[in-house]
């Protein structure tokens, strides 16, 4: 009888830098795992929460594009669209996926990147700008401690970030990956205050 092998994560890869298995997140995506891998994803005005519970060594991140939905946001079905290109339902899934598998709420902490205002014509209350105001809210009502966080300017980044232990790499893109990252968020958006470093942010 053959063996029936299990399907690949969708996005798994080996990462040569970072000389581990890795997940790559698209926008509107999110991970939850306690295996000895890493979480990497790009970001522009979107922003990405690392949240993980350091004791049970359990991570996950999400990836999301706005800060919430509109009343009248509506799927192709007609239903509302909660998915997880939201910040609140983005949230909702990591920390419910979290706590099913069976990390304590009052353990958890987080980390988190991007809200980089890359994409021109939104002067006022910028896309990026309301992402990053978004997620330091929704941490802080729910009494997450939030341990490192990169957000704000105009750059694009590269988050890493390894589920077990909670460290997370960043990386500022250079203006040649902007073009290609703003690119691709317009082309997302069509279907639909600089902060500091601060905390164990590590760039590479």
């Amino acid at each position: 009888m053959n063996a029936v092998t299990a399907p690949a994560e969708p996005g798994l890869y080996y990462d040569s830098v970072l000389q581990t298995p890795a997940i790559r997140l698209l926008p509107a995506e999110y991970r939850v795992s306690a295996e000895p891998l890493a979480l990497v994803t790009l970001l522009g005005s979107c922003v990405a929460a690392c949240i993980y519970d350091p004791m049970l060594g359990i991570g996950g991140m999400n990836h999301f594009m706005l800060p919430g939905t509109s009343d009248n946001t509506r799927s192709p079905s007609g239903v509302p669209d909660i998915s997880a290109r939201y910040g609140a339902h983005a949230m909702e899934l990591v920390i419910n996926d979290l706590l099913k598998r069976g990390a304590r709420r009052s353990r958890l902490q987080a980390k988190v990147f991007g809200g980089g205002n890359v994409l021109s014509g939104f002067h006022t209350d910028p896309i990026g700008t309301r992402n990053a105001r978004f997620v330091l809210e929704y941490l802080s009502a729910e009494g997450i401690q939030v341990v490192a966080q990169d957000l704000g300017d105009t750059q694009p980044r590269k988050v890493c970030f390894f589920v077990q232990s909670g460290r997370t790499l960043v990386r500022r893109l250079p203006s040649t990956r902007d073009d290609e990252i703003v690119r691709a968020e317009r082309a997302y958006y069509g279907t639909l205050t600089r902060e500091p470093v601060s905390g164990g942010v590590e760039l590479f």
